[in-house]
């Protein structure tokens, strides 16, 4: 199939980078967005069927890749990134600097590459992957916050990703909603606070279900990090007075001199909820109070949401609904 062919199936398409026919171009394309490599046709042809599509955010990169040809990638260690290439379609044939093989099939697995090993990729024609590269600030930083101590090593998770365990396939489900999200009018490209949130996230996903040295500390009972309840009042206090900003479970953690695990086991063991539940309790009030109290004829409701940080409309009033018995709109009539 020829690059052309390959444009009305591929992901992330509303965010384009390149289809070609030519070997050097599909290599310059996927050393700038991702990193540089060597690459070949095994079949010894100069061409290549490649589509690449790809959105770089403030977190990682995540891209929509395909060879359509028998592709072969040598990449040296970047020092600085890591890479995570799930296959959606086809299989990957995969070796690393250590001696670590692995293979990977269509939604069944995906390796990752780690930024200190040079790594071996060979691609079949119908292979299609979607691939996540991760800065080392980003990752080892959100590992840190989760842990409560700094992370000043590379994360060694192994090779090889299986899709099909609960993480691994709560990882893919996370990054396939990602990317359907960036493709979507009005979704998370749209929404910075959402997208930082959905990010992180997915960096939690992959380092809960990918083995690395912090797997038995991550996966700790949520009461194996104990929180004075007093702790938390300068959380809850920061929420009431901020309840209009973007926060994020890590700078909440910051403002209560916590992990992020310790920020949610308390928040689960005082209120029964997570922190961003809570949060979201307080946006609703703030909405339902602004909506009994507002002398404006033209208010709309739309307008006030989105001031408390509700951005999906559907799911807010869905929200609102199940805590108050009523729609927003039923709210201000009787306003």
């Amino acid at each position: 199939m020829d690059a052309a062919g390959q444009l009305g199936k591929n992901l992330l398409s509303s965010h384009p980078v390149l289809a070609t026919g030519a070997l050097e171009e599909a290599r310059n394309a996927v050393t700038e967005v991702y990193l540089p490599h060597e690459l070949i046709n095994v079949e010894g042809r100069d061409e290549v069927a490649m589509v690449l599509n790809a959105v770089k955010d403030r977190n990682f990169t995540l891209g929509y890749l395909t060879y359509g040809s028998s592709a072969r990638l040598t990449m040296p260690a970047t020092e600085d990134t890591y890479h995570v290439n799930l296959t959606i379609a086809g299989s990957t044939f995969a070796d690393r600097q250590d001696g670590e093989r692995a293979t990977t099939r269509s939604r069944l697995s995906g390796v990752v590459l780690l930024p200190d090993q040079l790594n071996r990729v060979q691609w079949t024609p119908d292979a299609e992957q979607l691939i996540l590269k991760i800065p080392r600030r980003s990752l080892e930083g959100h590992l840190a916050d989760l842990l409560g101590k700094p992370v000043r090593s590379v994360v060694h998770f192994d090779f090889q990703v299986d899709l099909t365990t609960a993480r691994g396939q709560a990882l893919l489900s996370a990054v396939e909603f990602l990317t359907a999200e960036m493709e979507r009018p009005g979704g998370i490209a749209d929404n910075p606070l959402a997208r930082d949130q959905l990010e992180a996230y997915v960096m939690s996903q992959l380092l809960t279900a990918v083995p690395n040295p912090y797997t038995e500390e991550l996966s700790a009972p949520a009461d194996a990090e104990p929180v004075q309840d007093g702790r938390l009042k300068p959380v809850v206090e920061y929420m009431e007075s901020n309840a209009d900003l973007a926060l994020s479970p890590t700078e909440l953690a910051k403002v209560g001199c916590m992990s992020v695990r310790s920020l949610h086991a308390s928040f689960q063991k005082t209120f029964g909820e997570s922190p961003m539940a809570y949060l979201r309790r307080i946006r609703l009030d703030h909405v339902r109070t602004e909506l009994l109290n507002s002398r404006e004829p033209d208010l709309q409701i739309t307008d006030v949401a989105m001031r408390w940080g509700f951005f999906h409309l559907s799911r807010f009033a869905q929200q609102y609904r199940e805590r108050y018995g009523e729609l927003p709109s039923e709210t201000i009539r009787r306003g």
